[in-house]
């Protein structure tokens, strides 16, 4: 048996949506109107991040700004509705389709 070849130094792992996105156990994969959404549920939800949360049955995409959750709509759910808010996770990734012919304010070309 001879010796291990250097060319083994320059391999890399495959890279899928898995690695990239750092799914875990956590994890959720929502499926949204542009593509797909990555939440995680292990994660301390803070001012600023974006929040899957749920209010009576339907879910929101949103963040927390002071004392109210600003729907992505640009609704804000404040007071004793906020106290129904169910935060399900903290949203680590959006994956678009870029196929939908929508146009992009950033196009590769």
């Amino acid at each position: 048996m001879g010796f291990p070849s250097p060319a083994a130094d320059y391999i890399e792992t495959t890279m899928c949506a898995d690695i990239i996105c750092n799914l875990t156990a956590n994890s959720l994969v929502i499926e949204t109107s542009t593509g797909a959404a990555v939440v995680d549920r292990g994660l301390i939800a803070r001012q600023g991040d974006v929040l899957l949360a749920s209010l009576d049955g339907h879910a929101y995409f949103g963040k927390f700004m002071g004392k109210a959750f600003i729907t992505h709509d640009g609704d804000a759910i404040e007071g004793e509705c906020l106290d129904a808010l169910q935060v399900i996770g903290v949203v680590t990734h959006f994956v678009v389709d870029t196929r939908n012919g929508l146009d992009d304010e950033c196009p590769v070309m």
